[in-house]
């Protein structure tokens, strides 16, 4: 697909790889069994950039679990000093490979949270989160982010998300903000992520759920300029017909991939493709697919 680029989050099951390995909190002490799990996770990634250079999949999230816990108060060690280095060299492999990197943190990662402890929780695992992009040098990386919750007043709610945001230059420079299937469409990530001057990733299957009075293609029309001549990500995923709105399937339908084609019109985005079957996913777009 000319000008399309595609990629999946966290785990490869061809080749049976996760950047998601972890551990009990209760284990957190016990560097030695941490370490062993970093390096785990160091190893499989080294292992995905491989593959998918290989076959032609030029993006790939990484899982927040990549050093476990590492935004916890009690992580017993200096994580940046002791991986720095392992996490710059991946970054160069990564480079060199032509991979583009992201971070996509929980919804349980929620700055606008009138709680100031979630808060503070939050911005840490963000921190976390745009220091490992930082390490590997990613320099069209990408950090994803809902808006969280309305906590019964919307227009309160962004003006904390934007309050506890707006002087984190790190987070911003990675930082781009996604719609979701329930509250908030890409009209109103877009208001939000015009005052943080961070764009916005329309995500298919959200906007499916949550359109608001958007077309796909008018999302795309006024998601795409906020990438500011970056390449956009769009993500893709097809809905799991036994289970509750916005949980994905395996495999990505034909007809939600050929709408998000249509509506793209011919301009080029980075796919980033969320179903159960990662990189099987798009099946039918690989030769002798079905």
């Amino acid at each position: 697909m000319l000008g399309l680029r595609f990629g999946y989050p966290c785990q490869n099951l061809t080749i049976n790889a996760s950047t998601n390995h972890t551990l009990r909190l209760a284990s957190l002490q016990d560097t030695e069994k941490l370490s062993r799990v970093i390096l785990q996770n160091f190893y499989d990634l080294e292992r995905m950039l491989y593959w998918n250079h290989a076959n032609e999949w030029f993006l790939l999230r990484i899982g927040q679990h990549l050093i476990p816990f590492a935004s916890h108060p009690d992580f017993p060690y200096d994580w940046v000093r002791e991986h720095g280095a392992e996490l710059q060299r991946l970054g160069e492999l990564a480079k060199r490979l032509g991979i583009r990197l992201s971070m996509h943190p929980s919804q349980v990662v929620n700055p606008a949270s009138p709680s100031p402890e979630v808060v503070e929780r939050s911005l840490a695992e963000l921190r976390y989160s745009a220091t490992v992009l930082r390490l590997l040098n990613a320099e069209d990386g990408v950090l994803v982010l809902h808006l969280g919750g309305i906590y019964g007043d919307r227009n309160a709610t962004v003006n904390r998300f934007i309050s506890a945001l707006k002087e984190e230059k790190e987070i911003l420079r990675f930082l781009a903000l996604e719609n979701d299937e329930r509250l908030w469409t890409v009209e109103d990530v877009l208001r939000v992520a015009e005052q943080l001057d961070v764009p916005v990733i329309v995500d298919t299957l959200h906007h499916a759920l949550n359109p608001g009075e958007w077309s796909l293609r008018k999302a795309l029309d006024e998601a795409i300029p906020t990438w500011k001549g970056r390449r956009p990500e769009v993500h893709l995923s097809s809905q799991d017909p036994t289970k509750r709105p916005g949980a994905h399937a395996f495999y990505i339908h034909p007809d939600d991939f050929y709408k998000l084609i249509d509506a793209l019109d011919g301009r080029s985005a980075d796919v980033m493709v969320e179903a159960k079957g990662k990189e099987q996913a798009l099946i039918f777009l690989r030769p002798g697919g079905q």
